[in-house]
């Protein structure tokens, strides 16, 4: 917390009549001035200053308390948070991990497993860590480092967006959208990203026969909006994603046949070379 640099209440009136202002009695000094009238103006000044400057410094350090609480509350923003006349909720509060708090906070992107029950499972077991905490890591190259505890993150575990179950992309999409709330995103951009998703998943596609029709919304949902998100902070700027692109979705549904189509024949492939290596 900011302090006076110094308290003025300290601060001691000179003696004015000492020997050492005596040239500037004597100029204050004249036929409408007695000497003893010039001390008692010198000391009158000399209160006024103290009195002015201990008025600066207590709102100087008014000031620098005034900026250093909204500097904690806008990094601490939970700390400040109202209470309401609320009871306990039966209901537990969604907690996701501080990874992806900070990633909505800025507006990034974050992957939806995050949001499903699995990764807010992950959360909870992992909240007792200081994500401020360094730690030693080794890394890629065989070196060690110390590294924050946030950026040891398990990424082996998040699942991409175009792998996650139709299921779990339904689970996280209310998550995600309360956590942008909460995260203060504009409300305009909230309702957009809660329309993409609920179009997604009233699509034609979701209730065909064909397993890849649904897979080919998965692929449309995770790459369209990792391209929104890097148009947002382009020259180009923002486009309402909600609208879906039926041309996009066709194409992106042909890539998504051809690629099971080429996993298989290389599965296929396999198979046969391994019969023959085995004759």
């Amino acid at each position: 917390m900011p302090h006076l640099s110094s308290d003025p209440n300290l601060s001691v009136c000179p003696n004015y009549a000492d020997e050492a202002f005596a040239d500037t009695r004597l100029q204050l000094t004249n036929e409408n001035m007695t000497e003893a009238q010039a001390i008692a103006r010198q000391i009158e000044n000399g209160k006024r200053i103290n009195d002015e400057e201990q008025e600066r410094q207590e709102q100087e350090h008014l000031d620098k308390e005034e900026a250093s609480r909204k500097e904690d509350k806008k990094k601490n923003k939970h700390k400040y948070s109202a209470i309401p006349q609320l009871d306990v909720p039966i209901k537990p509060v969604i907690l996701p991990s501080p990874y992806t708090i900070r990633k909505l906070d800025k507006g990034d992107y974050v992957e939806l497993w995050y949001f499903t029950n699995d990764g807010l499972d992950d959360a909870k077991l992992k909240s007792s860590v200081d994500e401020d905490a360094m730690i030693m890591a080794t890394l890629a190259g065989g070196n060690t480092a110390w590294v924050s505890a946030a950026s040891t993150r398990n990424a082996a575990a998040v699942v991409d967006d175009e792998n996650l179950t139709f299921e779990n992309f339904c689970q996280a999409c209310p998550h995600i959208i309360d956590a942008m709330q909460e995260a203060s995103w504009p409300a305009d951009h909230v309702r957009m990203m809660a329309l993409f998703w609920r179009n997604l998943q009233v699509h034609d596609f979701r209730s065909e026969r064909e397993a890849l029709a649904q897979k080919a919304l998965l692929v449309y949902q995770a790459e369209q909006r990792k391209r929104w998100h890097i148009a947002v902070k382009s020259a180009g700027g923002a486009y309402d994603l909600s609208r879906i692109n039926e041309t996009l979705l066709a194409r992106t549904r042909a890539n998504v046949y051809l690629d099971e189509r080429t996993k298989l024949d290389n599965q296929r492939d396999y198979r046969v070379s391994v019969f023959f290596k085995s004759k």
